[in-house]
Parts: structure tokens; C-alpha cells; sequence
């Protein structure tokens, strides 16, 4: 019994205290559906402010249409920021956690927390 406990223990630990995989921008074709860190520079980025959810497009690895990963921020987790993330973020060093999803052949992370989003 108390090996079962140690062992169970031992898992748990183990389990939390693993990070996520971290990977460059150009492989996040590769990991569509995974969830894990994207770290890379922010070439552009636009509000799209008369838009739904109003989105803010974040260009990692590449200037658009050519950036290999989008990163979005929809209004919700905006208005949690105390600053204009298309004037700050771009030319900085992210790196962002998240499940990465294709959306119009192209793949991208949706931010649903500001906690998702690291500079370097």
C-alpha cells in the first residue's frame, strides 16, 4: 500500500512539473491539433476593431500573408491587457502556449488568457 501511494505520488509530480514542448514558428504545420509553446519574433499585427469578437492578429515568424502562425486575441482577453498588443508586441520576442488549430489552411493560437502570452 504505501509503494502504490509513493508511486502515485511520484506520477503526479512528474506530470506537473512537465513543460510544455516548445517549438519554432516554421514547424507549427507540424502540430496542428497539440498543445504547446510557440516562441518567435512579431513581424506585424493588426486591430480589427469593426470586426466580431474584435481580433487582434498577431504575425509570428513572418510578415503577413507569409508568417507561418497567427496568434489570436480576441476582445475578451484584450481588455485584459493595459495596452495596445498590435503596437507593443510587434518586433518583440513571444512565446505563446496554446492548442494549435487551422483556420483557413493556416495555422494559429487562440489566446483565452493573458498567462498564455510570454515576453522574452
Amino acid at each position: 500500500m504505501r509503494i502504490r501511494l509513493i508511486l502515485s505520488i511520484l506520477v503526479l509530480s512528474i506530470a506537473f512539473t512537465t513543460k510544455a514542448q516548445v517549438i519554432n514558428p516554421e514547424d507549427a504545420a507540424r502540430h496542428i491539433g497539440d498543445s504547446l509553446t510557440v516562441c518567435g519574433e512579431i513581424f506585424t499585427a493588426r486591430y480589427f476593431e469593426s470586426s466580431n469578437n474584435k481580433p487582434t492578429l498577431l504575425n509570428m515568424g513572418a510578415a503577413y500573408p507569409d508568417n507561418p502562425i497567427t496568434i489570436v486575441i480576441f476582445e475578451d482577453v484584450r481588455t485584459k491587457l493595459n495596452f495596445k498588443p498590435e503596437e507593443k508586441w510587434v518586433h518583440k520576442d513571444l512565446c505563446i502556449t496554446g492548442k494549435i488549430e487551422l483556420y483557413k489552411g493556416k495555422p494559429e493560437i487562440v489566446v483565452h488568457d493573458p498567462s498564455q502570452i510570454k515576453e522574452k
